[in-house]
């Protein structure tokens, strides 16, 4: 793709969402962020007790440059903020999650955060059977609560709407395109709040842009590969959704991005890739001459937000929401 096109387009497409964005937002939070602990602002290195902050990944490994990684990256951040050790075990499939939350048990791990929803039954039952131990647990809510369990979800919706009216801006072909890892509420919301903002620009714009991959409200009619692996699958699905002629592509499920990249590269013509979780003109150079934007859930600052907090003795079990503001 034209890096000079790009950069044109961004700068036009994103004057136009400024007010936007500005007109959604409200008074500033305080300095802890919306959502977190009491103490998450305080930068003081004092630990609270015998503190070892730990972190288990899923499918996807900390190097995916995305969502298991911005996590690790997190706790790692705050780990050094409270002069503490750190432990980290990596999960490569579904069955190896909850020996790996035992061995971080067993390990004398105080506080451990579990990264992503595949994770939730394998937290809920290492958590009813260790009362004293505190568990983070990203993208997910037990349903009933647990006492020693902090859920950090994030109202995605909000930040994937400007990307929808930006792509819906950027895009001459008069169509865009997403699809999902799994259909799961942590995906479609991504989807719907991409497919909202296209809506809008349309209706600020006289326009007609037309989004493939989300047939209903709330994407949940759409396209999804099955899972979060960069794969032929995943490229198959992409290349199935250019083909109908988009120009914008938006794959939501960290690694599979990899997937709808090579897919754009394979079709020979301009289309533009947006990132989620992380930024990727940062976390992949490869993605740098391709990459639109990015719909960050700057995972990195509310792990080490509250990871902070509870080092310092102030754990609760209230939701940390992260929101575009």
């Amino acid at each position: 793709m034209s890096r000079t096109r790009m950069l044109a387009a961004r700068c036009t497409a994103l004057a136009a969402i400024v007010a936007l964005a500005l007109s959604a937002c409200g008074q500033a939070p305080d300095e802890a962020g919306p959502g977190a602990s009491p103490g998450a602002g305080d930068s003081s290195p004092v630990t609270f007790g015998n503190f070892l902050p730990c972190i288990v990944s899923d499918q996807g490994g900390f190097d995916d440059r995305s969502f298991n990684q911005l996590s690790f990256e997190g706790l790692t951040a705050a780990a050094e903020e409270l002069g503490t050790d750190m432990r980290s075990v990596q999960s490569n499939s579904q069955d190896q999650i909850a020996p790996n939350l035992a061995s971080l048990i067993d390990q004398n791990c105080t506080l451990i955060t579990s990264v992503g929803f595949q994770l939730t039954p394998a937290t809920v039952e290492a958590a009813g059977n260790n009362p004293d131990i505190h568990f983070l647990l990203i993208d997910d809510q037990p349903d009933p609560a647990v006492d020693n369990i902090k859920p950090i979800l994030y109202d995605t919706a909000q930040a994937a709407f400007l990307a929808g009216y930006l792509a819906a801006g950027f895009s001459q072909a008069g169509k865009v395109g997403t699809f999902g890892g799994m259909n799961f509420p942590t995906v479609t919301i991504f989807m719907y709040g991409f497919k909202q903002g296209v809506e809008r620009y349309n209706q600020d714009n006289g326009a007609n842009v037309e989004v493939v991959g989300c047939t209903n409200d709330d994407c949940t009619d759409g396209s999804f590969t099955g899972g979060f692996e960069a794969n032929a699958t995943a490229q198959t699905l992409a290349r199935n959704i250019i083909d109908q002629g988009v120009d914008v592509i938006l794959p939501v499920g960290g690694p599979i991005y990899q997937s709808a990249l090579a897919a754009i590269k394979d079709a020979g013509r301009d289309i533009a890739l947006i990132g989620v979780d992380a930024d990727l003109f940062q976390t992949d150079p490869a993605t740098q001459d391709f990459v639109l934007t990015s719909i960050e859930k700057r995972m990195d600052v509310s792990v080490k937000d509250v990871v902070v907090a509870a080092g310092q003795g102030n754990f609760d079990s209230t939701p940390y929401i992260g929101t575009l503001e």
